[in-house]
């Protein structure tokens, strides 16, 4: 038995027979000849079996009470002499159960975090879709412009969700899910937020990466979360932004990765068809890659509606610049018509890029409002990256830049069917030390065999202008991004467009875009031969009509790599202008000074 108290034992008050070490203490209470100890700071005194009294020093041992106790001596604590309680030595016997008990506690901790957020082990159960706050200035479809077909299927679809008996009443049902597919920046996730903004119901984004991890079945149970957490939520928009990361065609199994992938596109599916379409849930998913979406998911009952989000033509451009534009200060001259016609292929994050740009140029220079010379100067960074002015560039590689410019600017020119030239600069911008850039002049949606051969041909200009001035030994690096430029429409001529005479009009790839579709070849070596010959002839071609253009043009490839040298940057009108009036500074410098000087922003 043990005791703990303040008073005075007479084994703690008599003076001790003997004193022993604590090893042969620890034998004696083994051999059950100890009667009785009273433990004090780091004294034991006691009673021997045979009455005589002993004491010894011991050093913190947690495992000498409960020796104590296996052999049934009795214990006391004694009052220390620092006025603590002696029952520290019973502390000792619980010290090593801390760590478990520590454990213990997290656990229970965990658990209720876990049940109170959702999540689960290491936080890769839950669903991790974001709900859009109430609170926030909700976006509608007046936020939203440019693409208006778009626009009306997703409003029809928020008139199912506000009046659903509308629709119930002639038999119709709502749409379970609607799939937005196009280019990047159109606005696929605004029309989304804005669906879910007019019709005034929660809105839950997910990015579709986010289902599939490196353990198997967590994508699954997060598809499950997911749908619970809507249900719990309905009326609401659940939307899922590249559903292509998680909703591909489902593989054989053959590895880890497509067997969970797999297992999260079942789940996803099963739910799709588990809700009933009078509960509220409308599944909005958008991708950029439609066509490796599984079938499955593409049917009806699942995605019941695929609209397409294409580039604005001019006339969304238009409208979606007024829409970024309508909080912006704006000085007379600028007219949103203009600048539509002026950004050709801009997405609509594209313009509000450009806006943005626009504003913070005005802002550097302490203008009071944007003006066209802002956002001209915007649309150019947009176009053709930011300058890097600090860049220190020798005279050898200005006068190589130039030159190499000059032959881009030149064969796009004279070439048949390539777009206006719109600008060069020699100005170092984002990673290339010059840039040419080319517009067409209306809006366009598909590209002539004549036109991919002057592309071709206009990519290959800046390298045969540096051999044709300083010799095929000087040809510079420069060109390394033209020539892949050119051998990937090269071969995009022969693989996919069947614009090869000797292969004809035959599709070479497959649905992942690559000549060796799922890893095998699915076309003879033979055939693969015969592709990267055409693919060269085609690259080959397109590099002679440069050298032969750039040739019969000698004097002009030189009067223009001047002009950059000493003006940096020129337009397409300026550069027009210039060749028509050869070999005459002054006139080019009279038709640059007219009005105010432009800032040679490239």
């Amino acid at each position: 038995m043990a005791s703990s108290n303040g008073a005075d034992t007479s084994a703690a008050k008599v003076e001790p027979d003997l004193e022993i070490a604590y090893s042969d203490f620890i034998a004696r209470i083994d051999r059950n000849d100890v009667r009785e100890v009273v433990i004090s700071d780091s004294m034991v005194k006691g009673v021997l079996a045979d009455g005589k009294r002993f004491q010894t020093t011991t050093p913190q041992d947690a495992g000498l009470v409960p020796r104590l106790l296996d052999h049934r001596v009795r214990i006391t604590a004694a009052q220390s002499k620092t006025g603590l309680s002696s029952a520290g030595w019973l502390w000792l016997f619980f010290l090593p159960l801390l760590p478990l008990v520590a454990i213990a506690g997290f656990a229970i901790w965990s658990r209720k975090r876990q049940a109170k957020s959702g999540g689960g082990a290491f936080g890769i159960r839950q669903s991790q879709a974001k709900q859009v706050e109430t609170d926030a200035p909700p976006v509608t479809f007046k936020d939203v412009a440019g693409i208006d077909e778009a626009e009306f299927e997703l409003s029809e679809i928020v008139e199912f969700l506000k009046r659903p008996e509308r629709f119930q009443r002639l038999g119709g049902k709502i749409p379970k899910g609607c799939l937005l597919s196009g280019p990047p920046g159109t606005g696929k996730t605004l029309l989304a937020r804005a669906m879910a903004g007019e019709a005034g119901v929660p809105f839950f984004s997910m990015s579709g990466s986010a289902f599939v991890e490196m353990f198997v079945g967590v994508g699954a149970r997060r598809v499950r979360d997911l749908f619970a957490q809507a249900k719990k939520n309905a009326p609401c928009v659940v939307f899922i932004d590249e559903i292509d990361s998680v909703g591909r065609h489902r593989s054989a199994g053959v590895g880890g990765g497509n067997d969970e992938r797999d297992q999260t596109l079942n789940q996803l599916l099963v739910e799709m068809d588990g809700f009933a379409g009078d509960q509220g849930v409308i599944v909005v998913a958008a991708t950029n890659r439609p066509d490796v979406l599984d079938p499955a998911l593409l049917r009806p009952g699942r995605f019941d509606r695929q609209v397409v989000v294409p580039a604005p033509d001019v006339g969304g451009r238009e409208k979606i610049l007024r829409v970024h534009l309508r909080h912006v200060p704006l000085a007379p001259d600028v007219d949103a018509r203009v600048m539509a016609r002026a950004t050709p292929g801009f997405s609509g994050a594209d313009l509000a890029n450009l806006v943005n740009e626009a504003a913070l140029l005005a802002a550097r220079s302490g203008a009071e409002r944007v003006s066209t010379a802002e956002l001209e100067a915007a649309r150019d960074k947009v176009l053709l990256g930011a300058e890097r002015r600090s860049l220190a560039m020798t005279a050898d590689e200005i006068l190589t830049t130039a030159y190499h410019e000059a032959g881009h600017a030149l064969v796009a020119l004279h070439v048949p069917g390539h777009d206006p030239l719109y600008k060069v600069t020699v100005i170092p911008r984002g990673r290339a030390l010059g840039v040419t850039i080319s517009l067409p002049e209306r809006d366009r949606y598909g590209l002539a065999r004549v036109e991919l051969e002057a592309k071709i041909a206009m990519m290959f200009g800046g390298r045969v202008a540096e051999e044709l001035t300083f010799g095929k030994d000087r040809i510079t690096t420069g060109a390394s991004d033209d020539i892949r430029q050119a051998t990937v429409l090269a071969r995009r001529m022969v693989t996919e467009f069947g614009f090869s005479d000797r292969l004809g009009p035959l599709r070479y790839i497959g649905s992942d875009e690559e000549v060796f579709p799922h890893g095998h070849a699915a076309i003879s070596e033979t055939t693969a031969s015969m592709i990267d010959e055409e693919t060269r002839r085609i690259v080959e071609e397109g590099e002679s009509r440069a050298r032969k253009l750039l040739t019969d043009h000698r004097d002009q490839l030189r009067q223009l790599a001047e002009a950059l040298i000493e003006h940096e940057t020129l337009s397409g009108e300026e550069i027009r202008w210039l060749l028509r009036n050869p070999a005459t500074d002054f006139a080019l410098d009279r038709m640059l000074e007219p009005g105010p000087t432009p800032e040679w922003i490239g």
